[in-house]
């Protein structure tokens, strides 16, 4: 909607939970004037525009980086790809935008609450993976401190000795 207002009144309109609010000085009654009409004409297309980005992150108040990780694992459906042309830029840029009756269902729902929750327990149990996966590595890098070391040729081999089990049994080494 912001995006739509002339630049004077972007910061004029205060969004609060389901009221909108635009505050402007008295003599400023025809920039009040635009400005409504404007929000009014997004309010009653609203429920056929789709979603973008900033707006979804906004409803949702979720981050950035849960909004990508939820898009790319599925959990977060997309609507489709926009792609535009930003003022003074020769690039381009594609985005996703969503359905807004699936923003709704989501945040009646609560499912970014559960998905949160979802997200923390996968996360403490890959940190504890990794961890036994790391104390796994670190003792089969230790050797066996013994007094006698295994051979490394296999059985039968030349470099086995004859008899060293009896030679060590009787003490001689001491």
């Amino acid at each position: 909607m912001q995006a739509r207002l002339p630049t004077v009144t972007k910061k004029s309109v205060i969004l609060e939970g389901n009221e909108i609010t635009l505050s402007l000085p008295a003599k400023e009654k025809t920039l009040f004037n635009t400005a409504a009409g404007i929000i009014s004409g997004v309010i009653s297309k609203a429920e056929i525009l789709p979603v973008i980005p900033r707006e979804i992150q906004d409803i949702l108040a979720i981050k950035a980086t849960e909004r990508h990780r939820w898009l790319a694992d599925g959990r977060l459906p997309s609507a489709g790809t926009r792609t535009v042309r930003l003022n003074g830029r020769a690039r381009q840029i594609t985005f996703h935008v969503f359905d807004p009756k699936v923003v709704e269902e989501f945040l009646n729902r609560g499912a970014v609450d559960e998905w949160r929750v979802e997200d923390a327990e996968a996360k403490a149990e890959k940190r504890q993976k990794a961890a036994y996966q790391k104390k796994l590595a670190r003792s089969l890098k230790k050797t066996p401190k013994s007094g006698s070391k295994t051979n490394s040729t296999p059985e039968g081999g030349a470099g086995e000795l004859c008899g060293w089990e009896e030679f060590d049994r009787d003490g001689f080494l001491r």
